[in-house]
This record gives C-alpha cells, sequence and structure tokens, in this order.
C-alpha cells in the first residue's frame, strides 16, 4: 500500500491509549513510506494523526470541502491540501487517491464515511481493504452489531469478513496488506439479479 485513508473524529477525548496508538499508526505508516489521505482537518483526531505523520517526515494529503474551510479548520501544514465543494467528493476523492482505509475512533461523520466505502466495497466499486483500529474496545459494540447482522441473516458471512480489525496498529496494517479482496464476487454471489 502506497497510501491509507484514515477515518477519524474532529474531536480528541484526551485518552492516552488513542493518543499513543494514532502515534503508532504513524509510525508504521512512515516506516514503510505508507502516506495518509485524510479529512483535512487540523483539530482532534484527525489534527493529531496528521500531525503524528508530518513530525516524522512523512506525507499527508488532506481533502476538505470549501465550507470547512471558511470554518478555518483546515490543516494548512499538510503536503498537500486539496479543496472540493461537498462531503461527498471529499469522500470519493480520499477513497480515489488511497490503496486501504483505517477508521480510528470518531463520531457520525467517521462512521458514514466507514459504511459508505465499505458498501463501495461489498459492491464491487473499489478493491481497498477496510479496516477498524478498535482502540481500548471502542467498537466493540459496533463489531458485534455486525455480527448480529450476519445472525439476523441481513448481512452475509462474507461480507462481515470484509471488515478488517485489531486493537494493534501493527497488526491492523499487517493484515490490510497481506489481505486478497475480491468484492464483485461477494456481493453478487448467490444472488439471483435478474
Amino acid at each position: 500500500m502506497k497510501a491509507i485513508c484514515v477515518f477519524c473524529g474532529a474531536n480528541f477525548n484526551g485518552d492516552p491509549v488513542l493518543k499513543s496508538a494514532i502515534e503508532e499508526l504513524a509510525e508504521i505508516m512512515v516506516n514503510r513510506d505508507i502516506m495518509l489521505v485524510y479529512g483535512g482537518g487540523k483539530v482532534g483526531v484527525m489534527g493529531l494523526i496528521a500531525d503524528a505523520i508530518l513530525s516524522r517526515g512523512g506525507k499527508a494529503i488532506g481533502v476538505i470541502p470549501q465550507f470547512l474551510m471558511d470554518k478555518e479548520v483546515g490543516h494548512t501544514g499538510l503536503t498537500e491540501l486539496r479543496i472540493v465543494e461537498n462531503m461527498h467528493q471529499r469522500k470519493q476523492l480520499m477513497n480515489d487517491l488511497s490503496d486501504g482505509i483505517i477508521m480510528l475512533p470518531g463520531g457520525f461523520g467517521t462512521l458514514e464515511e466507514f459504511f459508505e466505502v465499505l458498501t463501495w466495497l461489498q459492491l464491487g466499486l473499489h478493491n481497498h481493504p477496510v479496516g477498524v483500529l478498535n482502540v481500548n474496545g471502542f467498537y466493540d459494540l459496533l463489531l458485534q452489531q455486525m455480527d448480529l447482522m450476519v445472525e439476523q441473516k441481513f448481512l452475509k458471512p462474507a461480507n462481515r469478513e470484509l471488515v478488517i480489525t485489531s486493537a494493534d496498529a501493527i497488526e491492523l496494517v499487517n493484515l490490510m496488506e497481506n489481505c486478497n479482496v475480491a468484492p464483485d464476487e461477494v456481493w453478487f454471489r448467490d444472488r439471483d439479479l435478474t
């Protein structure tokens, strides 16, 4: 992977375990010459991951809509900052610039971004591995909900397996680099589309 898109929060709760996980993710990305692609903010977890990458000599590309630049939340010290018109263009460009996607803790926006690109993967619109860095069990309940979707037959087990999960940044990146995603076979398998 040459670039990983990180979805994460514009807030930070001060958790030292999360801060350490961000630093560890930045370290492995820079050591492997993996560029950061993210939402372009200077605040919250977004700002922390960008600064951690840049302070280690890595590259960070931000993608931000104009209305957020107008609110002065854009990070102006990045390798590159691309300004788009709206949130959908932001997500599409972030995905297009990346070879993989990782979700860190965040709020509604983080979940929305994650589930849209995960849906795109399920539909075969891209083949990037999608990972969850489950710091301190932050996403335990969300992952349990995905398991319930399988149990209740709203989600195929093969599609649930598209979500790569670890509490450890190094393990997560290793799993993503070694995964072979074939989404066009996953969603359409056993389906009569006529």
